[in-house]
């Protein structure tokens, strides 16, 4: 029986994406002089992909097999004091399942980007950009030491930077590239922070030798405070969380990067970027174990998400924003699972996720194309039997993330609902009743979707807008939709697959299992909500028996039921509502004015504090005072010695005068002074 992998083969994993990456962005673009076409491109590319997948299957196997685990140092780049800065890799449950989930996902999107970018002049470029993304994800993910966890966090967000802006003519795309930019700047600030604080006390980066630490660091105070420090170590690394897996405030960045084509959708929403807070918070449980409120704060802005984001779904008439809300949704759920210390629970659903999530963005992409790019719900309907792949694999991943019984998301969904339901933490009242209501929300909008895309009156040809496609080419919107070309719908069957039997198939060893026994720590004593669900828990078939006779199961229900109501019965009745509660509308519809506070209040507080500074401190100060100052002190100095020091002797003589004088009054006045003020 295998206990340890190959260095060589591991290595070989992140390589591969790199490669491909290399040699499209590099040859196959003007920067290159353009040697590679794009069918070269797109196979180096994908041959990158398709080896780094079965690398990590192989790998994945043997861990799951044969216990195999991997923890070493590859490469010392320096060694500061006694702080060693180091490249490596740790390979356990946790870390295998990421690399598979990374990769098969990833594929998936590259195979279908043949066919959506067909006729994009950055076809190239595009190719060049995922396949970089591909291996920054797996240099997260596959890292032993938080030095290149952080090298793997800021790559993925520089090129998730280059892909949301991909197309740099649209000044839209632009501004959500930057948002995202600067909105995960806010993040990373709190993130290093976290990370500094631990190689401060704890002396080290690598994760084996900090969490060896962790009991030491549990009994240390932050200096100044009666905080404990180890509490605001996890806040500050769950603030790097919060704006990478977007979670309230700072996921203000997520709905504008549907401004990027849709398979990057696809991958930066589902297993990759907005996934590696939910990783790293996981990886990092033998420290927030340490801290109930730490947890008890992430319960909380995870409830927040789950269910206000949910709400804004709502209301939207793009079909990528419907799907990026349910996104931002689910990320919310996730990360009440972590505050409800089901760390194993948030992973298990974000690998179910990650299956239906890029199935339903790249659904949405094959309507975007089978409807000559118009994007706008409101005018389709009856795509069904126009696009029957499409049709049925985005019905597969609706029934998925409402938690439908037997399908993957309904086993890790219920799972969180169950874990937060045993939650004894102060903020696992509220959270469970937000992940409740969230379950109603969560099924009217995605059903609301559905049915205005695939069922009803076929509205396609009223569209009053003359619109046109991302890749600046024009259509006619009266053109009948049509299916998609194999190479966008064998990835969305090949997605759908996992979407409905992964959770099935999965549960037991991931989350009653030992399948990341030595990668999650809980701590039973304080913490019992696994515990709980494993005692409860009798197979997978009796967990989809018992769910119909639940809470969640009934909402879920009663959210389709609703939404089928009001879009296919009664069409009417959503105006209706609208009408009577347009304040409300006008709320979700200005994103509760998150926006308008950080363009308006923020940014211009941030300028304006910006203008004090640079007006004030540096020119007015540094250059006005210390440096022109400066000189100008020194010049007058130097004019005033000069003046003295003339050379001529009569001026030297009446120096000599006027000092003898100066004495004389000294001495001759100050006794007398002295005198009278003494009398």
């Amino acid at each position: 029986m295998s206990q340890t992998l190959n260095a060589s083969t591991l290595l070989a994993v992140p390589l591969a994406p790199l490669a491909g990456a290399v040699l499209a962005g590099i040859f196959g673009t003007q920067f290159g002089g353009n040697w590679i076409g794009r069918r070269l491109a797109h196979s180096l590319t994908i041959l990158g992909v398709l080896v780094a997948f079965i690398l990590s299957a192989m790998t994945l196997k043997s861990v799951a097999m044969d216990g195999a685990r991997f923890n070493e140092t590859l490469y010392t780049w320096m060694v500061v004091g006694g702080l060693k800065m180091e490249v490596g890799f740790l390979v356990d449950g946790l870390t295998a399942m990421m690399m598979c989930v990374v990769t098969f996902v990833s594929l998936m999107v590259h195979i279908y980007t043949i066919g959506y970018m067909e006729e994009d002049e950055g076809y190239n470029r595009f190719f060049a950009y995922i396949s970089l993304f591909t291996f920054s994800m797996l240099m997260l993910v596959m890292s032993n030491n938080m030095l290149q966890l952080f090298f793997g966090w800021e790559a993925v967000g520089l090129v998730s930077y280059l892909l949301i802006g991909f197309w740099f003519n649209k000044p839209t795309a632009i501004f959500a590239n930057m948002k995202a930019f600067l909105v995960n700047r806010v993040g990373d600030f709190g993130f290093i922070l976290g990370i500094g604080l631990i190689a401060a006390y704890a002396g080290t980066l690598n994760y084996t030798e900090a969490f060896a630490k962790a009991g030491d660091l549990s009994k240390l105070s932050f200096p100044g405070t009666e905080w404990m420090l180890v509490t605001v170590i996890c806040i500050c690394l769950f603030i790097g969380a919060m704006g990478k897996s977007a979670q309230f405030p700072l996921h203000v960045w997520l709905p504008d990067s549907m401004e990027g084509p849709t398979p990057i959708s696809a991958l930066i929403h589902a297993a990759t970027m907005v996934t590696a807070g939910i990783f790293m918070v996981a990886r990092m449980s033998p420290l927030f174990e340490l801290s109930d409120t730490a947890l008890n704060f992430i319960l909380v802005i995870g409830a927040i998400t789950a269910l206000f984001m949910g709400f804004l779904g709502i209301i939207q008439n793009d079909i990528k924003r419907v799907v990026a809300y349910s996104t931002l949704s689910q990320l919310g759920y996730m990360t009440v699972a972590l505050g409800a210390s089901a760390y194993s629970v948030a992973v298990f659903h974000l690998m179910t996720h990650a299956f239906f999530k890029a199935l339903l963005f790249l659904g949405a992409g094959s309507v975007i194309m089978g409807m000559h790019h118009n994007q706008d719900i409101r005018w389709m309907g009856g795509v069904r039997k126009y696009m029957p792949i499409t049709w049925i694999t985005s019905l597969l991943g609706s029934l998925a993330l409402i938690g439908t019984p037997l399908f993957s998301g309904f086993y890790s969904k219920d799972s969180i609902i169950e874990a937060v339901h045993e939650s004894h933490l102060a903020g696992a009242g509220f959270a469970n009743f937000a992940v409740l209501a969230g379950v109603f929300v969560t099924a009217f909008y995605s059903f609301r979707m559905y049915f205005l895309v695939f069922h009803g009156k076929e509205r396609f040809d009223q569209n009053p807008d003359a619109h046109h496609d991302d890749h600046g080419h024009g259509h006619d919107d009266h053109h009948e939709p049509h299916e998609s070309p194999w190479v966008v719908t064998v990835p969305l069957v090949l997605l759908a697959i996992p979407s409905v039997v992964i959770g099935f198939m999965t549960m037991q060893p991931m989350l009653f299992g030992e399948f990341f026994a030595d990668a999650i720590f809980v701590n039973d004593e304080k913490h019992e909500a696994m515990g709980q669900l494993a005692a409860a828990f009798h197979g997978p078939v009796a967990m989809a028996i018992h769910a119909l006779s639940t809470a969640p199961f009934w909402l879920a229900v009663a959210g389709v039921a609703s939404a089928y109501y009001m879009y296919m019965v009664n069409p009417a009745l959503p105006a209706g509502i609208k009408a009577r509660v347009m304040p409300i509308y006008t709320l979700l519809e200005n994103k509760y004015y998150l926006d308008w506070i950080n363009e308006n209040i923020l940014a211009r507080g941030a300028r304006a504090l910006g203008m004090g500074l640079w007006k004030g401190g540096d020119q007015a100060i540094i250059d006005g005072g210390l440096v022109n100052g400066s000189w100008k002190l020194v010049a007058w100095m130097s004019s005033f010695i000069r003046w003295v020091q003339s050379g001529y002797l009569y001026h030297y003589a009446l120096a000599m005068i006027i000092g003898v004088f100066v004495l004389m009054s000294y001495f001759v006045t100050w006794p007398m002074l002295s005198g009278w003020l003494g009398k």
